[in-house]
């Protein structure tokens, strides 16, 4: 059905078939979430609430309007965590699946679109690199749900332990946030489990690596010999998690709120979750709204700069962060070449790291001032905090987004599908572009700084 469709549309560009894609499924959830059998009330939740929560869902963000454990019927349920995954791995990706499975060609046009799906340069072996893709994450997933299920099932029963290791397993590796635990509670009550944070933790950074630095990895084993791209987002990632979890453990260890009352065992868990899930996750162990502001802040600069290129992760990724640091660099040395690691980076990708920087912050300063504008009685770093987790595809919150107005929740949909999809490819799909122009104007010198 999908090739068919694809063929009839092959005037359509890789950028805006994806968004028309990803629109097609957040609707079609939209409208199963939105019947009697999908709450437990028996009563339609309303489209505006259903579209919001789809959105979530299909863009892997985790932001909620009801609590998913109690509201939702297993039909419901079932629906979430199906989005969720085609959500994750993209819906060119399970397309390609089911063509495998079926032995259907894959014709050059849908080549192109999985080029765009999995941000890849080379078409060669993307057919290949999506078997890959698909194996492998059946196999993260079902690892982390048996461990999660072997915690669960003691608790909660066989049939439930399963569930809800399957569940959570697939929420954390394609980094979205849902969870099953009730009361809007997330992951609190095992904020001190080592087995719950490990795997939970090691979902998040594997899904948020992405599959190309993975299979680099594991192919070559040593990181004198990953390629350039591998080598930062490792080194980037790394950074940011070490970073991350000392500044928290510092900032909030006395808080009597958040770890000031845990062992030290739960302080180092508590911080280290805290400084991992903010990269795009949306699971949280300790009370967000009871943070200190600096840790509130530091929460939202971590969640616009994300995961990596190629992951199931949202934000502006790592690379873009590490590219723009590395131009500082060379700038501030007099250096003409973007180098690293013994290689130099075109200047084509330092200003698609700049396009991308610049167009997150405008997302994100748009939304806010408007946010500001629609749900007056909340307080600028609550509505920043909501705005990024929502473009960065987060799914944290500290003043609960169903609190939001109606025009609210519209807003944040919107900013989820922006930062899912991606600002670049929806103005691409807009602008249509074609090729370069070869036209070149005369330079002239322009004073800055």
């Amino acid at each position: 059905m999908l090739g068919k469709y694809i063929r009839k549309k092959k005037r359509l560009s890789p950028a805006q078939i994806m968004v028309i894609g990803f629109a097609m499924i957040i609707l079609i959830g939209a409208m199963l979430l939105n019947t009697t059998i999908a709450t437990n009330s028996g009563e339609k939740i309303g489209f505006v609430n259903a579209l919001f929560t789809s959105t979530s869902a299909v863009c892997v963000t985790g932001l909620v309007v009801v609590d998913t454990g109690t509201y939702w019927t297993l039909f419901g349920k079932v629906v979430i965590i199906t989005l969720i995954q085609v959500g994750g791995l993209g819906f060119m990706s399970m397309a390609t699946m089911f063509a495998i499975l079926v032995r259907k060609k894959i014709y050059l046009h849908q080549r192109l679109l999985i080029q765009e799906a999995l941000n890849q340069y080379d078409l060669s072996g993307l057919v290949r690199l999506t078997r890959h893709i698909l194996i492998g994450t059946f196999v993260i997933e079902g690892i982390g749900a048996a461990i999660l299920a072997s915690v669960f099932i003691p608790k909660m029963g066989f049939a439930k332990g399963i569930g809800y290791g399957v569940f959570h397993a697939i929420s954390a590796f394609c980094n979205a946030g849902f969870d099953l635990m009730g009361n809007f509670s997330s992951l609190t009550s095992y904020v001190d489990n080592i087995t719950v944070n490990m795997v939970i933790m090691m979902l998040i950074i594997l899904g948020g690596l992405g599959f190309p630095v993975i299979f680099d990895i594991m192919k070559k084993r040593k990181f004198s010999k990953f390629n350039l791209h591998s080598k930062i987002v490792i080194s980037i990632s790394s950074f940011l998690i070490l970073f991350g979890f000392i500044l928290f453990f510092a900032i909030e260890y006395s808080n009597p709120d958040t770890l000031g009352n845990l062992s030290f065992k739960g302080k180092v868990l508590g911080a280290l979750f805290q400084s991992v899930t903010t990269r795009t996750a949306g699971f949280n162990t300790i009370d967000l709204a009871a943070m200190k502001d600096s840790s509130k802040f530091l929460t939202v600069i971590f969640m616009f700069i994300g995961g990596s290129p190629g992951s199931t992760a949202g934000g502006i990724k790592t690379t873009t962060i590490g590219v723009l640091f590395l131009a500082v660099i060379a700038f501030v040395k007099g250096k003409e070449d973007v180098e690293a690691f013994g290689r130099r980076i075109s200047y084509t990708v330092v200003n698609k790291a700049l396009g991308v920087i610049a167009i997150g912050i405008s997302i994100v300063v748009v939304l806010t001032m408007t946010l500001s504008l629609t749900d007056t009685k909340f307080t600028f770093i609550h509505i920043l905090f909501e705005a990024v987790s929502a473009y960065g595809t987060v799914g944290l919150s500290i003043f609960g987004s169903p609190n939001l107005t109606t025009a609210g929740k519209l807003l944040i949909a919107l900013s989820m599908f922006a930062g899912r999809v991606g600002a670049l490819t929806i103005l691409f799909a807009i602008s249509n572009r074609k090729k370069k122009n070869i036209i070149r104007y005369p330079e002239e010198k322009v004073i800055v700084g």
